[in-house]
């Protein structure tokens, strides 16, 4: 459903608005209800409509509490999901703690996942970006999930 890369400006609220490709498909699936978390593993914001959010919450909700592993994966996650929603110009309020998190500050790129978005700060996605390329290609051997997809 969400796929490619947007360069957008956030303004001095921190609003960003979203690609106009995007709301439509928002409104129908997720009424412009969406949730916004930290990425566990990645400088970014994930940000998925709040279907797509109800089926990863109940997953990680039911991960084993006793767990210091999933107990880390759930504050992450859960503790700083926050449901926003598109105003009726498609606009969304980045909060501050989550902005802060991912250094989001004029200029940042959404990036299509299909089922969500990451929402990162331009510095930064470039720069990881071009370290992922060029381990990529440094690296000849892919891992064996990985072998048997044809490109």
């Amino acid at each position: 459903m969400f796929r490619g890369i947007n360069n957008i400006n956030l303004d001095a609220k921190g609003r960003m608005a979203v690609p106009t490709r995007y709301r439509q498909p928002l409104y129908e699936n997720a009424n412009g209800s969406l949730v916004i978390t930290i990425n566990h593993s990645e400088r970014c914001l994930w940000l998925m409509p709040i279907n797509e959010w109800l089926i990863l919450e109940n997953k990680v909700a039911q991960l084993p509490n006793m767990n210091s592993h999933a107990q880390r994966l759930q504050r992450i996650l859960i503790g700083h999901a926050t449901e926003v929603d598109m105003d009726k110009s498609g606009r969304l309020l980045i909060p501050p703690p989550l902005r802060d998190f991912a250094s989001l500050d004029k200029h940042v790129v959404l990036v299509g996942q299909v089922n969500k978005f990451e929402l990162w700060s331009e510095p930064v996605w470039n720069a990881r970006r071009d370290q992922w390329l060029a381990e990529e290609l440094s690296d000849d051997s892919l891992p064996i999930d990985l072998e048997s997809l044809s490109l």
